[in-house]
């Protein structure tokens, strides 16, 4: 990226060493990347992100054959320039002290304290850079009982809490625990992580001095139960699993209709006449078991299944254009297809397709975050392992031609020859 086009973005003055893998540190480091940061993504030679063989899918090229880069890879790593390093190696080691000295973040999510025997640490860096943000990602944090477990998505998500909230009543046929769809704890993980970049470079830029950052899975699957969590606290009384019903709304839940599922919230006494009279059950309006929300909360076994029954009347797009028409708050419930053929979606510029240089182009989700004056960028398709390689140790830290052979003969910027 060009000097001018750096001013024009939030982070264009911002380097950011990536030591993540995976998903919540390299989530975190793509918004960074989004925001304009210059990113530089350190990966073992020969291997690289374990999401790089995460498939399939895998990435196409023009002539439909599959490149090296699985789809979970692509989902979290645009923006970056990539470098391979063996950091077990002493040299690898220095390649890094110096590259983060030229750095304003580092980003690490390795076990507790394997860095520090490699002197790779905050407390060693920090000497060598004393305002170095560093900000590293575990699942359990760096104290406690649990520090030096390791720390996976469905793991945090049970025992954060999450799926005892999420599930189909236990009392139903189906009922239990369930996951999210998506690694729910990685994502926002990386999302409060970068939060917390943001905020400690705010602070480095007032006052000089760097910090320190300890970012955990299961604290943040903790943190965003945000309602339900002061709901225990206020009452006491754990919350329990509701499916996609609420505990105290009826009806604010999903139907079948005859080709597909929709939401219904009706949020209000005005809104369930709406709905029931839109499919023809003024009776249901008018019976006095159901024409307040306590009343149909208390008798929502009996009122259910007439609803359920009377949605399945109708096509999903029939029931969407009639409530939406009505003022009743709705929505489909869309597969992937059809949300990226949502006007909408397409409105609001959320799939791009970027340069790709095995598959000619890759086909991404653009960034939500729409800023008026420094606009989310996308100036790197994601790399190829290594790609970026004799460039970054060039440009930053000025070694010729004849070192970096003599790195990668050596193994410590690419596989070893035989």
């Amino acid at each position: 990226m060009q000097t001018t086009e750096k001013n024009k973005t939030a982070l264009g003055h911002i380097r950011v060493l990536d030591l993540t893998r995976v998903l919540a540190g390299p989530w975190c480091a793509q918004n960074l990347a989004d925001l304009g940061a210059e990113v530089i993504k350190v990966e073992k030679p020969g291997s690289g992100d374990d999401t790089r063989t995460w498939g399939p899918p895998y990435l196409q090229d023009a002539d439909g054959n599959n490149t090296t880069e699985a789809a979970y890879y692509l989902a979290a790593n645009r923006g970056k320039q990539a470098i391979t390093i063996d950091i077990a190696t002493a040299e690898g080691q220095q390649i890094i002290r110096e590259l983060a000295q030229q750095s304003d973040v580092v980003l690490e999510n390795y076990k507790v304290g394997q860095l520090k025997k490699y002197g790779l640490d905050y407390d060693s860096l920090k000497l060598l850079k004393p305002d170095l943000v560093y900000c590293s990602i575990t699942g359990f944090g760096q104290t406690g009982p649990y520090s030096h477990r390791a720390g996976y998505d469905f793991i945090v998500q049970g025992m954060g809490g999450f799926m005892s909230l999420t599930g189909e009543r236990d009392d139903l046929p189906g009922g239990g625990p369930q996951k999210a769809g998506v690694a729910i704890a990685d994502l926002m993980t990386g999302m409060y992580s970068t939060i917390a970049v943001m905020a400690a470079l705010t602070h480095r830029d007032r006052t000089g001095e760097g910090q320190y950052i300890d970012m955990a899975l299961l604290d943040v699957q903790v943190a965003m139960l945000a309602n339900m969590n002061t709901n225990y606290l206020a009452s006491g009384n754990a919350p329990k699993r509701w499916g996609n019903a609420h505990p105290n709304i009826v009806p604010y839940q999903t139907f079948a209709s005859s080709d597909g599922h929709i939401i219904v919230a009706a949020g209000n006494d005005g809104q369930y006449r709406k709905f029931v009279q839109a499919g023809g059950r003024q009776d249901l309006a008018d019976d006095d078991r159901f024409i307040s929300n306590p009343l149909r909360v208390q008798h929502r076994d009996i009122l259910v299944p007439l609803l359920a029954a009377m949605v399945q009347q109708k096509t999903k797009q029939e029931w969407i254009d009639v409530l939406e028409a009505a003022g009743v708050p709705c929505g489909a419930i869309n597969s992937l297809d059809e949300v990226f053929d949502n006007p909408q979606v397409i409105a609001r510029q959320m799939q791009m397709d970027l340069p790709h240089p095995s598959a000619g182009k890759v086909k991404l989700v653009g960034s939500p975050m729409k800023m008026s004056a420094t606009p989310a960028v996308y100036p790197l398709a994601p790399p190829l392992l290594g790609q970026h390689t004799d460039q970054v140790l060039q440009d930053l830290l000025h070694y010729d031609d004849e070192k970096i052979a003599g790195l990668r003969w050596s193994g410590v910027i690419g596989i070893k020859p035989l």
